[in-house]
């Protein structure tokens, strides 16, 4: 997307606003599928939770992907977008048992990551198919706040308690279909994932009537200029000559499965705000912007960077600024940030929006969530209206409960 066209949303659905580059999202599962075109069935499933709008869950079933979901509301999401049930899989974590029954009658692969529910529901449904989830001990990302295949994860089954799964198979009967993992997001060493594939590998074998393996996913992608990204092409190469050579060991033509979320919608998003006022201290120039850490709440929460560009004065003199947030709170975008010179009224754009942004944003400070915008086919859709006073008000019980405190007569 060019700046003209980024101003042009801003100016006819206001700000703030997240906009999505269908584009951009075509690309990067081309370049994934393309990855892996010597493996004989492939599987992706969009990871749901990275960003749920229904318009978004269409355009992935259009390209052939099915959905990794962590709740029965993103399963209910998926549904009502026209996903196949058996497009689904339901990979959630410490939720109970009825709500993984409840998806289950809904004809979703289910994924159990725990021993006690793993034991209750083999006893109750041995003819389900079961996907389960196993924790290889092996971080394979950066940042220890999105690792999840860690020793001390609650995600997933430890490699130790293996025979613990294999009893409790014994003792139910039940159908175990799949063998899962996922190491976290921002995977920088192909080799260590690698490592954790042979470990997966490893673990199937315990298991003669398996129809997939899903490797999970977490590919990291660039946000600055010179950043480190995972090599996919490099990765399906190797990936795909061991997984060849497994089914080969296996006797049958397994699925290759991923669950990539943020590597098909990171880069397709753009968040719009508009500076509010520009303000100079002793030391540091502040650009305020109407949005705050209720809409994006990543730079605060994970310390993620963003790129920031001023869309209305892209080749103005850069300085140094400071993009802070409305929210009454400590509530930072970036510090001394060089940008072309910001003035008020500016529109600027940050890079990199597309996954776990509006996913996470909330109405604190009372104040609304941002609308939705699909740019396709050199065209904007808007796919969720900004919402209103009413929208905050809507859920809340009026109750007249409470007794005039008057001051007494003198």
């Amino acid at each position: 997307m060019e700046n003209a066209n980024l101003l042009a949303i801003a100016k006819e659905f206001g700000s703030p606003v997240y906009v999505y580059d269908s584009s951009t999202i075509v690309s990067q599962y081309e370049r994934l599928t393309n990855a892996f075109k010597q493996v004989k069935h492939v599987k992706l499933n969009y990871a749901v939770k990275a960003l749920s709008n229904l318009a978004i869950l269409k355009l992935m079933n259009s390209l052939g992907a099915g959905l990794d979901t962590v709740s029965i509301q993103e399963v209910k999401l998926g549904l009502l977008a026209g996903v196949a049930p058996n497009n689904i899989i339901f990979t959630p974590n410490g939720v109970s048992l009825a709500e993984i029954e409840k998806v289950s009658e809904m004809g979703v692969q289910i994924n159990i990551d725990n021993l006690s529910i793993l034991e209750q529901f083999g006893t109750k449904h041995p003819d389900v198919p079961v996907c389960i989830r196993i924790n290889p001990h092996v971080m394979a990302g950066g940042n220890s706040n999105i690792s999840v295949g860690h020793i001390d994860s609650k995600f997933g089954i430890s490699i130790h308690q293996i025979p613990h799964i294999l009893r409790i198979v014994e003792n139910t009967g039940m159908n175990i279909n799949g063998i899962h993992m996922h190491t976290g997001s921002d995977i920088l060493d192909i080799d260590v994932f690698l490592y954790a594939s042979e470990i997966l590998f490893e673990t199937a074998k315990n298991f003669k009537n398996l129809d997939f393996i899903d490797f999970g996913s977490g590919f990291k992608v660039p946000y600055k200029e010179g950043d480190i990204e995972t090599n996919i092409e490099e990765f399906g190469q190797k990936l795909t000559k061991r997984f060849n050579d497994f089914c080969k060991e296996y006797g049958k033509e397994l699925i290759l499965g991923f669950e990539p979320g943020k590597f098909l919608v990171s880069e397709a998003g753009y968040f719009l705000a508009e500076v509010n006022v520009v303000k100079q201290t002793t030391s540091t120039v502040f650009a305020g912007i109407d949005s705050g850490f209720n809409h994006l709440i990543r730079p605060m929460l994970y310390n993620s960077y963003h790129g920031i560009i001023n869309i209305s004065n892209p080749k103005g003199r850069e300085r140094f600024y400071s993009v802070v947030g409305y929210i009454c709170e400590t509530d930072t975008f970036a510090t001394n940030r060089r940008i072309s010179e910001i003035t008020e009224g500016d529109i600027i754009a940050f890079k990199n929006a597309g996954a776990y942004c509006f996913s996470m944003a909330s109405n604190y400070n009372s104040r609304f969530r941002p609308a939705e915008v699909l740019w396709h086919n050199n065209e904007a859709h808007l796919i969720r209206k900004r919402e209103t006073f009413e929208d905050l008000t809507k859920n809340q019980v009026d109750v007249d409960i409470f007794t005039k405190v008057t001051e007494p007569a003198s």
